[in-house]
């Protein structure tokens, strides 16, 4: 039998605001365990939760950029269950009034081909607190750092057919949020995860299957590996006659196979209701204008942008528009170069993109800046070093020697130019070398970079490689005459 899978995910975006969504408290990463939680957090009895209106905007940008409605009135509910992090026993989230509903994104798939993925809400809630297994012998530690953490979980419609798929989905949202700046992205923090609900069923049957959930997969290689094993456990699970069973499952990496934690909950099993302490979320028109106003240029603009302004190759253009650091930091380097954007573009992917990830270094930690990389490029362009020499100029900026024309001067390292002085060096290589002189006005036209590499020696790398073929295809051209 033919199966098709169907697949929707539930992307917990954590909020980039200093203080948690309802209380003061801050919200800073690795801080001592329970030293960031307030009794708002805790769950005291007596205190009450105010909605931080940071979170609210950056709910709101979302919504924004997706083509979503944004509800003008939604509400906070209580989501009722017991979990050892869970001090209240009950987690403030939205349920049937989310703040952002009905959007969508447009994802790249390998092939090339474009989908557009709904999305069928983005709502606030709270994170949980955390429970520590690892580092205690026998016991489970709880820290409550992360309790009342501002949340979007972003929840796509089931419109996702593979795995592939799903983590297309998860890198496009990934990078909308960090272009957005309501998220750092940083999933090995937990900042950014998500939940995958997955079914199979017969090829053409409208019905959906019964799916199981998958917790907290925080990297795109997992998602797509745990998706993919999940999919072929409820093939074979029908195929061998049984029954595929609703229910929360945990993906392991190292064995790269999913095993059931509990049986899935469904709505009525929180027991939602509306927060008696919190009053309707209204927005008024004037907060959305002000909010459309400091929308930045979303990952699709600037790729449109990057097509019709640098005249990149698509390929070309996803990667550097992958983030907006890196975005920017190519807008830097190839500032005036006019003719010659593809030079940047080959820096950026190559020599820059090796140097950061031979060093670990994200490109907000470059040791050499856009602007810098930028005086180098102008150097290649206006013919003083060769792409050569170019390379030696930017390891020395990466050391700290100094910018482009200090290295340059410092090292001499300028091109000779000087064609009268080129063309005496080419006549001493051609008389120097007859027989391959010979062989290549016989037809032996590769032999062409053999008298290129002689002069190039001959001048220490510093003739200008355009001007010395010019000048070896005129001198044996001409001593074939």
């Amino acid at each position: 039998m033919n199966w098709e899978t169907v697949i929707g995910l539930e992307i917990h975006t954590q909020l980039a605001t200093q203080s948690k969504i309802f209380s003061g408290e801050r919200t800073r990463y690795g801080a001592e365990p329970n030293t960031q939680a307030c009794l708002v957090d805790l769950g005291y009895p007596g205190v009450l939760p105010v909605l931080n209106g940071k979170a609210v905007a950056m709910a709101v940008k979302f919504g924004l950029a997706i083509g979503a409605t944004i509800e003008r009135r939604s509400v906070f509910a209580r989501k009722n269950y017991f979990y050892p992090d869970l001090p209240k026993g009950y987690q403030i989230s939205q349920y049937e009034l989310p703040i952002v509903s009905r959007g969508s994104v447009v994802i790249r798939l390998d092939d090339g081909s474009q989908k557009r993925v709904g999305i069928t809400r983005a709502h606030l809630e709270e994170d949980a607190g955390k429970s520590l297994h690892e580092t205690l012998k026998d016991r489970t530690g709880i820290d409550l750092n992360r309790a009342g953490t501002p949340l979007l979980e972003i929840v796509s419609e089931p419109e996702l057919g593979s795995a592939a798929e799903a983590a297309a989905y998860m890198r496009k949202i990934h990078q909308l949020v960090r272009y957005l700046g309501i998220c750092d992205g940083n999933m090995q923090e937990g900042s950014f995860r998500c939940d995958a609900n997955i079914s199979v069923r017969p090829s053409g049957d409208t019905e959906l299957g019964t799916r199981t959930e998958l917790k907290n997969l925080n990297s795109f290689r997992y998602v797509e590996k745990a998706i993919e094993f999940e999919i072929e456990r409820q093939i074979d699970v029908l195929e061998d006659g049984g029954k595929v069973v609703l229910e929360t499952r945990l993906y392991d990496s190292d064995k790269d196979e999913t095993r059931p934690m509990r049986a899935k909950e469904e709505a009525n099993d929180y027991r939602y209701f509306p927060d008696p302490d919190l009053l309707p979320l209204e927005l008024d028109q004037a907060l959305l204008d002000s909010i459309k106003e400091s929308m930045p240029e979303l990952p699709w603009e600037k790729e449109e942008r990057f097509a019709t302004d640098y005249g990149l190759n698509p390929v070309d253009i996803q990667i550097l528009t992958a983030s907006s650091e890196g975005a920017a930091f190519f807008e830097a380097s190839a500032a005036g170069l006019a003719g010659n954007f593809e030079l940047a573009a080959n820096w950026n992917k190559g020599e820059l993109r090796a140097a950061l990830n031979r060093d670990g270094l994200t490109i907000t930690d470059s040791p050499v800046g856009g602007a810098d990389l930028n005086s180098l490029l102008r150097r290649i362009s206006d013919g003083t070093i060769s792409g050569k020499t170019a390379k030696e100029v930017f390891e020395a900026m990466w050391a700290g020697e100094g910018d482009a024309d200090e290295i340059i001067e410092a090292r001499s390292l300028q091109q000779i130019t000087d064609v009268a002085a080129l063309e005496k060096v080419v006549r001493q290589v051609v008389a120097d070398n007859p027989e391959q002189a010979e062989q290549y006005r016989g037809g032996k036209q590769k032999l062409l970079g053999f008298f290129v590499g002689q002069v190039m020696q001959a001048t220490g790398s510093k003739a200008n490689p355009a001007e010395v073929n010019k000048l070896l295809r005129a001198k044996l051209d001409a001593d074939e005459n």
